[in-house]
């Protein structure tokens, strides 16, 4: 019998694992990426003997992992070689505090200076409501679509439910919990893992850092990318028809149901099922729909300002991760949403895997990856949203001018904050923008997260997996159900299958 036809648009790392669950499911399958590498965000560069990872860069909950590849048939341990990072991550503050943030509770909590004796009670309780949160999601928004819920009066739900201080704001429960300012900015920054802020976002989101916390960070030995390179080497040898340099231009429908696909060059591929693995604001376009115009500015996550930098000297004192806080969060987050311009003083994330794995630099020397939060590009292709004045300082194409200005705050904060002086040490460098990350992945206005995660309908009413008009129509990835981070795009990927395996069969 001849197989039923799946056409994945993006080779992303949902892609990819919806793409594996297909085929195991026996569906022929087709992935279809626009850009010259599979892995989207997930994606690799390598230069003079430095290997770097280009998106996410540590991962939680690796059981998820673990399910995907036996799922297909295989066992994560004979691809991939987990390490636990320890300790998460370090926390430099203006003020000279600085401390290893770890499962040791009274280790970091100790080095705090004029804490309250109500924070440890505090950290304790605040853990409890992230437990409560993850007891009631893991079975319900982390498995299945809103619509497939257990009633709100089964004792399963109920018995979990956090009645007080988790349907709030993010930000207001943490200041409930927390007394010393340290803790404060330090559980604030968790809504920035999926592009959003504190201040703005419901209080269910402190499920993150409990899952964190509880679940410990994770890296690959020889990069996050490898993870990718793995499901390939899956994909490959399942028969998975992989298509790089192939931008789907079109899905094609009859009768209220996808047919297939068609490419900017003009091929089009039959497809009985249709799988979304770009941004799904893009779909209406696709589908020849008037009047869409993708995702909102309004609606959209933050992006990023990333330098990778290689630099030759070797500095043991790094840990893995590290944190150094802006002088002023409220402010921050106020130039990134409201005033939409990069932050005069940015909080920074310095991850150094080669700290943890000297396989991904030629010998001495130390890979780093420097992010700064940066509003996602507002203005492409959205004309009648331009405001009447726009600042100056940071218009949406980023110039010569305006890159070294952000390079020089980042280094700037760095050196205020204690980091050792590298300029002069770096061998090579690629600096990604807003705008070269929304161009180089189709991501509009580079929001790394697709919607942000301000108010109840932004963060917990995604688009569905399964289209609600279009027959044979599905999605995946971090812009649909149930979010963003790599766990949950291996989520979205495993409801995806299964409703293609329920209604599709």
């Amino acid at each position: 019998m001849q197989k039923k036809q799946a056409v994945v648009i993006g080779g992303g790392l949902g892609g990819l694992a919806v793409a594996l669950r297909l085929s195991a499911q026996g569906w022929a399958v087709t992935v279809c990426e626009q850009g010259a590498s599979f892995g989207g965000k997930m994606n690799l560069w390598r230069e003079q003997g430095f290997r770097f990872d280009t998106g996410p860069s540590l991962i939680t909950m690796p059981w998820i992992f673990a399910e995907l590849f036996s799922s297909i048939g295989s066992d994560i341990k004979d691809h991939l070689e987990l390490i636990h990072v320890h300790p998460i991550s370090d926390y430099i503050y203006p003020d000279g505090v600085k401390f290893s943030y770890s499962a040791s509770m009274p280790e970091w909590l100790g080095t705090l200076k004029n804490l309250d004796a109500r924070d440890a009670e505090g950290f304790l309780r605040f853990l409890k409501l992230g437990a409560q949160l993850y007891e009631v999601s893991k079975d319900t928004f982390l498995r299945r679509r809103p619509l497939d819920w257990p009633r709100v009066t089964d004792a399963s739900v109920l018995k979990h439910m956090p009645w007080r201080h988790g349907w709030g704001n993010y930000h207001k429960t943490v200041a409930a919990h927390f007394h010393s300012p340290h803790l404060r900015q330090l559980y604030d920054r968790y809504p920035t893992y999926v592009g959003s802020s504190p201040y703005k976002s419901p209080a269910t989101l402190a499920v993150i850092p409990y899952i964190e916390f509880s679940f410990g960070g994770w890296y690959i030995k020889g990069g996050l990318y490898r993870i990718v390179e793995s499901l390939l080497e899956l994909a490959e040898k399942a028969g998975i028809r992989l298509l790089t340099k192939s931008r789907v231009e079109k899905i094609e429908r009859s009768g209220g149901s996808v047919t297939g696909v068609q490419l900017a060059d003009g091929t089009k591929l039959a497809a009985n099922v249709v799988v979304m693995n770009g941004d799904a604001s893009s779909v209406p376009q696709m589908l020849g729909e008037n009047g869409n115009k993708g995702l909102p500015a309004a609606e959209r996550s933050m992006s990023g300002f990333v330098m990778l930098l290689g630099v030759r000297r070797t500095m043991p004192e790094l840990h893995h991760h590290a944190i150094y806080f802006s002088g002023d969060y409220k402010r921050e987050f106020d130039e990134l949403f409201e005033e939409r311009r990069f932050p005069t003083d940015p909080t920074i994330y310095v991850n150094a895997p080669s700290r943890s794995d000297r396989s991904v630099v030629p010998g001495e020397g130390e890979t780093l990856f420097v992010m700064a939060n940066a509003p996602a590009n507002d203005r492409d292709n959205r004309p009648d949203e331009w405001p009447d004045e726009w600042p100056d300082e940071w218009p949406d194409e980023w110039n010569v001018e305006q890159v070294a200005e952000a390079r020089r705050r980042v280094f700037a904060r760095l050196r205020a904050s204690g980091f050792p002086d590298i300029e002069n040490d770096i061998v090579v460098s690629d600096i990604w923008t807003p705008e070269k990350i929304g161009t180089r992945y189709m991501m509009p206005g580079g929001a790394i997260y697709g919607t942000h995660s301000h108010g109840w309908k932004n963060a917990f009413l995604r688009p569905p997996n399964k289209d609600k008009k279009v027959g044979g129509l599905y999605y995946v990835g971090g812009s649909t159900h149930p979010g963003g981070g790599t766990p949950t795009v291996l989520l979205s990927a495993q409801i995806t299958s299964e409703l293609i395996e329920r209604y599709e069969a």
